[in-house]
C-alpha cells in the first residue's frame, strides 16, 4: 500500500504546511544576500555580517524553542512562528516598495524570519509522533525529508530568479505567501492533548532535555557522530569551489552541476528510505549513512590523484543519498526512545549539532589557507571516517527493527 494512503489527513496537512513552510524558508535565504549586492550595494565583510545574523538563531534559539515545543501546544507554536517569519517577509516587501530598506533592517528581519524557521523545526519532529502510529513514523518521515529536501534543491535557484527577472519585492513576497500557506494548513490540525506536567526553572528543564540525550546509550552517539559528520561535511564544502575551478578545471555552470548532485541524491534517498527501512534491520539503516559519507569522501579525496569532475559529482551524490537515510532513520528512532513530553528538547539538541558547520568551515579556512584545498579533503576524509567509527561501535547498529515507542509513564533506559 503507499504511503500516500496509510499516512492520515492530519498529517499530510503537516506535510504541506513543512513544504510550503521549508520553500519559504530557502527562497528568503536565497534571495536575502542577493538583495544585499545587488540592490544595496554591500561589500563582502558586510555580506559576510548578514549571513551571520541569519544563522545566529540556530544557535540562540534552539534550546528554548525546544523548551517551549515541551510546554505549550506544538502545532500552535509553530503557527505562530510561521506567521512571524511571514510578518518578518512581508516587511520587507514594504521597505523595498517605499524604498527604506537598508542593511540593518534586512539583517533584523532576516534574524526574525530565522527564528520562525528553527521554532518550527523543532517543533515539528516532536509533533509527527502525536499524528501517526509508530509503524508509519519511518514513511512520515521520509516525507517530511522529501519535502525539505524538494525546498533545499529548488528554493535557491527560484529565489535567485525571481529577484534576478522581477526585483526584491516578488522573491520576499513569494516567500511570505509560502509561509501564510503553511499556516493555514496548519489550523487544519488534530492534535492531542498532552498530560499536564509541573512547571519548573526552564534551566532544569534543559539540563533534563540535556541529560537525556548524553545519558543515553542510543541518543548520545548519534549526536556525536552528527556533530563530527557537520565538522567533516562543512569543512569539505568550504574549499570545494576554488579547488574544483583549480584541480577539477571546471567552469561555474560546471560546479553547479556537480553541485546539484547533492540534491539528485537527498531526493532519491528520501524515496527510496521507506523501501530499505522495510527489507533492512534498522541499525543497518542507521548506519548506512554514516558509512556512506566515509564513502564519498574518500571519492572526493580520489580526485587529487584523478582529477575526474564525475568523480567529485559521485561524491555529491552518495553524500546526498546517504545522510538522508540517517535523518530519517534516526529522527525514528529519537521519537520512539524519547518520552513525548521531553521530545521537543531532544530535537533541538539534536539542532544544536548544526553548531560544529561554523567549525568545519573554520578549519577549511585554517587548513586550506596554512597548506591547501587537497589537504583540506585528505582531513574530511578522516573526519568522515572517525563519525563512521564512532556509530558502528555503539549499539544502535545492532538494533533489529525500530525501538517501541516510551510513553511518558514508562521506565526509561539510559
Amino acid at each position: 500500500m503507499s504511503t500516500r494512503s496509510t499516512l492520515p489527513a492530519t498529517f499530510n496537512r503537516l506535510a504541506w504546511s513543512n513544504l510550503a513552510a521549508q520553500s519559504a524558508e530557502q527562497i528568503a535565504l536565497a534571495a536575502a544576500p542577493i538583495v544585499a549586492v545587488l540592490t544595496l550595494g554591500v561589500a563582502e565583510g558586510a555580506s559576510g555580517l548578514l549571513q551571520t545574523a541569519l544563522t545566529l538563531p540556530f544557535v540562540l534559539f534552539a534550546i528554548p524553542a525546544g523548551l517551549l515545543a515541551d510546554r505549550m501546544s506544538r502545532r500552535s507554536l509553530m503557527a505562530g512562528a510561521e506567521a512571524l517569519r511571514a510578518a518578518a517577509l512581508a516587511s520587507i516587501v514594504l521597505l523595498v516598495a517605499t524604498g527604506a530598506l537598508n542593511l540593518p533592517l534586512l539583517a533584523l528581519l532576516g534574524f526574525a524570519a530565522v527564528c520562525g524557521t528553527v521554532v518550527y523545526s523543532v517543533a515539528a519532529p516532536a509533533l509527527v509522533p502525536a499524528l501517526v502510529g509508530p509503524e508509519l513514523l519511518p514513511a512520515a518521515n521520509a516525507r517530511i525529508e522529501l519535502a525539505r529536501t524538494i525546498a533545499f534543491a529548488s528554493g535557491p535557484a527560484l529565489g535567485g530568479v525571481l529577484v534576478g527577472w522581477f526585483g526584491a519585492s516578488p522573491a520576499f513576497g513569494f516567500a511570505a505567501v509560502l509561509s501564510a500557506i503553511a499556516v493555514v494548513s496548519l489550523s487544519g490540525i488534530y492534535e492531542p492533548a498532552r498530560a499536564a506536567v509541573p512547571r519548573r526553572h526552564p534551566l532544569q528543564e534543559i539540563r533534563e532535555g540535556a541529560a537525556f540525550v548524553f545519558h543515553h546509550a542510543l541518543l548520545r552517539p548519534v549526536f556525536i557522530t552528527q556533530f563530527i559528520f557537520n565538522t567533516a561535511w562543512f569543512l569539505q564544502i568550504a574549499v570545494f569551489v576554488p579547488y574544483a575551478v583549480r584541480h577539477l578545471g571546471l567552469s561555474a555552470s560546471g560546479v553547479g552541476v556537480v553541485l546539484s548532485m547533492y540534491g539528485v541524491g537527498m531526493v532519491i534517498g528520501a524515496l527510496l528510505a521507506t523501501r530499505i527501512m522495510r527489507r533492512l534491520a534498522f541499525g543497518t539503516v542507521v548506519g548506512l549513512g554514516p558509512v556512506t559519507g566515509f564513502v564519498a569522501a574518500l571519492v572526493m579525496a580520489l580526485t587529487v590523484l584523478v582529477p575526474a569532475p564525475w568523480l567529485a559529482a559521485l561524491s555529491f551524490f552518495l553524500l546526498g543519498v546517504g545522510p538522508i537515510l540517517w535523518v530519517i532513520s534516526t529522527t525514528t528512532l529519537r521519537q520512539s526512545v524519547t518520552p513525548p513530553r521531553l521530545l521537543g528538547r531532544v530535537s533541538a539538541i539534536n539542532i544544536m549539532s548544526y553548531g560544529a558547520r561554523p567549525l568545519g568551515s573554520a578549519l577549511g579556512a585554517i587548513v586550506g589557507g596554512l597548506w591547501s584545498a587537497e589537504a583540506c579533503l585528505f582531513l574530511a576524509a578522516a573526519i568522515f571516517g572517525a563519525q563512521a567509527l564512532v556509530i558502528w561501535l555503539s549499539p544502535a547498529v545492532v538494533l533489529d527493527r525500530q525501538p517501541a515507542m516510551v510513553e511518558d509513564g514508562a521506565a526509561v533506559r539510559c
